[in-house]
């Protein structure tokens, strides 16, 4: 039987090399609508009956026509045609609204089996690590919490603590701010997991599972606001301790989130830990072993599916997460009902360590006591917003010269950090988020560099994917969690 393959390059897809793709195409004619193949008139092709219409003019009735596109389809298709196999090759995504973003997937399929299964990243890229090596080191907490736009608040305190090392200051952050940091990224860890779970239903089919987890973490949100004045990508973990202390009020919020978050989690789990459709769409399907997560580098609730207590609040505790009762939480079935229960799990540890930091919060700073590194200063609400406050505006403008300028140095030039290396990592809801910082002593990075969970946990898609149907890659993808932001930076 007859196999060909034809490639068709809209132009909508950029990439790498991508001018030398644009020529290649307009030079062989398939890029233009004016080319015409040589054969039988345009009107009598589409009148014949016995003809595919989605096969390219000239080609025969017969046979087993490929017809893909992406302007490396020719690289993908062509390790193909020696194969005595029939095989076919399917883009899902980047557009698909079942990948978690602009992922993309190149599935190689026979029939409904995956054989093969790649990722194509990218799309996404925003050049943070780069940009932020032309900011100052409290300017780039505004650029990596841009990252995984559904942790930011780990994204800025991985950063934070990374800066705080290379500063010698780390014994120095103000109790309240540890406190809080910790308050705010267990919070946030809630919101992530409620996403995580609300797609995932909606990609399955599962509507009202997705509506319950926005409805859920809108409450989250509404805290980050009040606190951060924004619902996402807060910019508040800042190097030396976080923007600003709690408003009046907050506490009371986070309280009345405790009573009733509980309730709304458990709506969750009876609506999906015995359902029949769900336990069969996610028992079995995705599966990944301890081996497997060991040699790709996964992390996360991933690595715990497989029965493995590794969470680095506990092996390697960092913001006082030592003094926190909350236990690791573990599966050992390696499959995607598996990371489901560990997740909700894993919110319910989470509201237990965020009522431990309102009973230890005390009075006291937010931001560490040296005003050659404390950015911003004492901020205040006003009529006008958020801004330095009326009783430091005064100190800096009538009482104090010295004050005046070291407000001004830290405003225009930002504070210097001493030569050096680091690396800083804190758990984040799909793993280990590392930062590699280096300083050469001036007051922007030489180079800063991330290790985003989701980008690593992406390596197991084949491992997860391949000898299973098309309809559990939505499965395996979503048990992963990948957050694009993140993955492409």
């Amino acid at each position: 039987m007859a196999t060909q393959y034809t490639g068709q390059y809209t132009g909508t897809t950029k990439g790498p090399d991508v001018e030398r793709l644009d020529s290649e195409v307009l030079d062989s004619g398939r890029g233009s609508t004016a080319y015409e193949p040589p054969g039988p008139a345009r009107d009598e092709r589409d009148s014949d009956p016995s003809r595919d219409m989605y096969g390219t003019p000239g080609d025969p009735a017969e046979g087993t026509i490929f017809t893909v596109s992406g302007h490396d389809w020719d690289e993908i298709t062509g390790s193909l045609q020696d194969s005595p196999e029939e095989r076919i090759v399917v883009n899902m995504g980047p557009a698909h609204p079942s990948t978690h973003g602009v992922l993309r997937l190149i599935l190689e399929l026979d029939g409904e089996t995956v054989t093969e299964a790649r990722c194509g990243i990218g799309y996404l890229h925003t050049g943070i690590e780069k940009n932020m090596e032309f900011r100052n080191w409290t300017q780039g907490t505004t650029f990596c919490t841009r990252m995984d736009y559904l942790a930011p608040l780990f994204n800025e305190t991985a950063y934070c603590l990374g800066v705080e090392k290379l500063l010698g200051i780390t014994d120095q952050i103000p109790e309240r701010a540890s406190v809080i940091r910790v308050l705010m990224m267990e919070l946030n860890r809630i919101s992530s997991h409620l996403v995580c779970l609300a797609t995932g239903g909606m990609e399955l089919g599962a509507l009202t599972v997705m509506t319950f987890g926005l409805r859920e973490r809108e409450m989250v949100l509404d805290v980050f606001e009040m606190v951060t004045g924004l619902r996402m990508n807060h910019a508040y973990v800042r190097p030396g301790g976080v923007a600003q202390d709690l408003p009046p009020g907050a506490v009371e919020k986070i309280r009345e989130l405790l009573a009733l978050m509980p309730k709304r989690l458990r709506d969750i789990e009876l609506l999906l830990n015995d359902n029949p459709i769900f336990k069969s769409r996610t028992q079995g399907i995705g599966y990944l072993d301890l081996t497997g997560c060991m040699a790709l580098g996964v992390t996360g609730p991933v690595l715990r599916s497989t029965g493995l207590p590794w969470d680095l609040r506990k092996t390697q505790p960092y913001c006082g997460y030592e003094a926190y009762e909350f236990e690791v939480q573990t599966q050992t079935t390696a499959d995607a009902y598996g990371r489901y229960l560990i997740r909700v799990a894993e919110m319910k540890e989470s509201l237990k360590i965020v009522e431990q930091c309102l009973d230890r919060l005390a009075p006291g700073p937010v931001m560490v006591a040296d005003r050659k590194i404390a950015w911003p200063a004492q901020l205040a609400l006003g009529g006008d917003g958020l801004g330095n406050s009326l009783d430091h505006i005064r100190h800096i403008m009538g009482e104090s010269m010295e004050a005046l300028i070291h407000h001004f140095k830290l405003v225009t030039e930002g504070f210097r950090v001493p030569s050096g290396q680091i690396y800083s990592a804190v758990e984040s809801p799909r793993g280990e988020l590392g930062v590699h910082l280096v300083s050469d002593g001036g007051t922007r990075p030489y180079r800063a560099h991330f290790r985003d969970p989701s980008f690593t946990n992406l390596q197991a898609v084949a491992a997860m994917c391949e000898g299973g149907m098309v309809a559990d890659v939505i499965v395996a993808v979503a048990s992963l969690d990948p957050v694009m932001g993140g993955v492409d930076r």
